[in-house]
């Protein structure tokens, strides 16, 4: 079942996030200038009445009469009222409620008239409050503008931003309408973009030479024509993935701000990166494919099985050194093709490396086995459950609980290294582990000293039909693997 993907346009969707970031600051701007008006007039206020205060205070010390004393902190912006101990009062408040005014009350002490009298200080508040509304309203309107414009500057800014992607949309979708040829052929390859539309045009160019391929392979037959819809249908199936990785970390570094880290930047620049090579990886896995249906040409020479693997192995103890590897058995020499044999120890070697721990031991184990050289790959992984030890050879197969999925993969390189054994005249298999033993145990077959011709005629009859049974080649050879300890 699919479930549709809810999408959204780019551009209205980062136009409103950043209009509606910027209406929270506007907001809380207008807030926090609110609140330290406030503070200060209120604070101001405060000081006014405590000067005034003082003032009283001291006059009432010298003994200052009433009248005297009141001419003095009764001023325009400060109205004072003097009760005296007798109850005889000198001035007057303003009839104004609570909210609008501020005030204070002091108890005067004096040798004189004003001795246990009471000042009451007042400084009216109305003016202030509505200047505080003023300016709440200057900066309600400014910030009202401020996003008006914004949002206009955005809608265009964000438009010629993205002007590159949609050029890379009109070119994706010209190739799925059928045009072929068209490259995106960026200005400045080193770049994010550039970087991104160069990868763009070598899975095109990649793909277009796959396309080119599969024209051939089905003009040979029909067999090769049904071959080719796989392979296209393979390679859609997983080039959707890298492509659409390649999309969103270019979405992403469009969206960045200005005052974006550089860490960040450097870490969807490896993003890019990382999904391109991901995707030229995918299609050399595809175009192997490729070559296999459409029957691959060998060039076959003795080899050294057991150096080769040496070599391989090496590889494997400086991308992992924590690892044990051991590589023990005979020195046997085949007719192969060096190169593809190559691969499919490395690929198998790969395999063990991911799929066991950090402290983690492979083993490589060589011997002869009739006209055969068997070569088994061993690790002590989780190991690949009975049911799935032939179907990891499917196309496009992975095993969660038998390989760690941190380390990727097309599912694409056992098909492959089993297509190269089978065109030598030999075979891949997974075979069980010795009792008691835990993890993956791989068997690779290859003829030790064959007639270039025969692996000829025998890599035929594997395109035309299934390999010889009993007799006649390495489905005889059920032998298991020894147990070693390394």
């Amino acid at each position: 079942m699919t479930t549709p993907l809810r999408t959204s346009s780019l551009r209205r969707r980062v136009t409103v996030l950043v209009v509606v970031v910027l209406a929270v600051v506007l907001l809380g701007i207008v807030l926090v200038v609110n609140a330290v008006f406030a503070a200060e007039t209120n604070r101001d206020l405060t000081a006014v009445l405590a000067d005034h205060g003082r003032v009283a205070v001291t006059l009432a010390r010298q003994n200052v009469g009433p009248k005297v004393l009141l001419n003095r902190v009764d001023t325009d912006g400060v109205r004072a009222e003097l009760v005296l101990a007798n109850g005889q009062t000198y001035g007057s408040l303003p009839g104004q409620s609570n909210d609008n005014v501020k005030q204070a009350t002091i108890r005067l002490v004096s040798r004189g008239a004003v001795n246990g009298a009471r000042l009451t200080l007042v400084v009216a508040t109305s003016a202030i409050q509505q200047a505080q509304a003023q300016l709440r309203g200057v900066l309600l309107l400014v910030g009202l503008v401020a996003l008006a414009v914004t949002g206009i500057v955005l809608v265009v800014a964000i438009r010629l931003a993205l002007k590159p992607l949609a050029v890379m949309t009109g070119l994706a979708r010209s190739i799925a309408g059928g045009g072929r040829g068209r490259r995106l052929a960026p200005t400045d390859p080193d770049t994010e973009l550039g970087r991104t539309a160069a990868a763009f045009d070598d899975m095109l160019d990649a793909l277009e030479g796959a396309e080119h391929q599969a024209r051939v392979a089905e003009a040979a037959s029909r067999a090769s024509e049904e071959r080719t819809r796989r392979f296209v249908a393979d390679a859609a199936h997983e080039l959707r993935t890298p492509i659409a990785g390649v999309q969103a970390a270019a979405e992403a570094v469009l969206q960045q701000s200005p005052e974006a880290s550089q860490e960040e930047r450097d870490r969807l620049h490896l993003l890019l990166v990382r999904e391109s090579r991901r995707a030229g990886q995918l299609v050399n896995d595809l175009l192997d494919l490729a070559r296999i249906d459409a029957g691959v040409e060998l060039t076959t020479a003795p080899v050294d099985l057991r150096a080769l693997a040496d070599a391989q192995a090496e590889r494997i103890r400086v991308l992992a050194p924590e690892l044990t590897v051991r590589v023990d058995g005979a020195a046997l020499t085949v007719w192969a093709d060096e190169a593809r044999v190559t691969q499919i120890v490395a690929n198998l070697l790969d395999n063990a490396r991911k799929a066991t721990g950090p402290d983690g031991r492979i083993g490589v184990w060589l011997r002869q086995v009739g006209t055969f050289a068997e070569l088994l790959v061993t690790d002590d992984g989780q190991g690949v459950p009975p049911p799935d030890r032939d179907r990891i050879f499917d196309r496009l197969v992975r095993l969660d609980n038998a390989r760690d999925r941190r380390f990727g993969g097309s599912g694409l390189g056992l098909p492959i290294a089993r297509g190269f054994a089978r065109a030598h005249g030999g075979d891949l298999t997974c075979v069980p582990p010795p009792p008691g033993d835990r993890g993956a145990v791989f068997r690779l077959l290859l003829p030790i000293r064959v007639d270039p011709a025969a692996v000829t005629e025998r890599f035929t009859r594997f395109v035309t039909g299934p390999l010889p049974t009993a007799g006649s080649g390495p489905s005889e050879l059920s032998g298991r693997p020894e147990t070693r300890q390394s």
